[in-house]
């Protein structure tokens, strides 16, 4: 078993990328796949929205600060979460600081993929949560990957800077990783009682044809709870609309990379 890998990425913060990686974890867990979700946006959200206190350094032990710098193997910052075949490389703000360091290092754009790939027999999926920037880490994490989801949010810019974020695809896969695809675009915080949801929803598939999935996310209240539960929002309320989307979301994309 080697696990694929995913980087859940978008340039533009806000747009449901953490809530997206956080809950596709949860329901690939959830049908018994072995997942490891690597927190690597400095902002540390996936890590809080799981409940673990990313500012409680000495709780929280090694993180995927120590990892980037090559001072600890990604096998001493995988913990498990509370859920079933569901673990967690956690992050902090500190993250932002190593991103520095390894400006001057050796290997600085492979050293993701190289710690990944020291993991990569334990799991079926690897879920990368990227930083909203196209940043040192972000290169680090489409190295790293077979495939790339791309959040968009059904709101008004929601392709500006897209176009930018695939030349950077492009980039990545003519010099240093030729297998990355882009697994797909999934549509969040839509809200079908507004003609501009479906407005942009129809241009995102007029841009990305049949790269665009079916099932939308909508906005949602539980959603935007959950997190501050520190839970994915299956876990927060499974009949919600939000859950329900990313259960059927969840399947669509295994259907896919099958």
């Amino acid at each position: 078993m080697s696990a694929k890998v995913i980087c859940v990425t978008n340039q533009k913060g806000g747009v449901g990328k953490t809530t997206t990686a956080v809950n596709l974890s949860y329901y690939l867990a959830k049908d018994k796949k072995k997942i490891l979700l690597i927190d690597f946006d400095p902002q540390g959200n996936a890590t809080s929205g799981l409940g673990i206190e990313k500012t409680d350094k000495a709780a929280l032990g090694t993180t995927m600060t120590e990892v980037i710098l090559g001072a600890a193997a990604l096998s001493e910052a995988i913990r498990p979460t509370k859920y079933k075949n569901f673990d967690l490389a956690p992050a902090t703000p500190e993250l932002a600081n190593a991103e520095v360091e390894i400006t001057g290092m050796q290997r600085k754009f492979v050293r993701l993929r190289d710690a990944i790939r020291t993991v990569a027999e334990n799991y079926d999926f690897i879920i990368i949560d990227l930083p909203p920037s196209l940043s040192l880490l972000t290169v680090n994490g489409m190295i790293a990957s077979d495939y790339l989801l791309l959040p968009v949010q059904t709101e008004f810019y929601a392709l500006e800077g897209v176009a930018q974020l695939l030349e950077s695809m492009k980039l990545v896969m003519k010099q240093a990783n030729p297998n990355l695809r882009l697994l797909g675009v999934v549509a969040t915080m839509y809200d079908k009682r507004t003609s501009l949801s479906a407005q942009v929803f129809s241009e995102i598939e007029k841009y990305f044809k049949n790269l665009t999935f079916k099932t939308t996310i909508p906005r949602n209240v539980r959603v935007a709870e959950a997190p501050s539960h520190g839970v994915p929002v299956g876990a927060y309320d499974k009949f919600s609309k939000g859950a329900k989307a990313y259960k059927e979301f969840t399947k669509e994309l295994e259907e896919r990379i099958k």
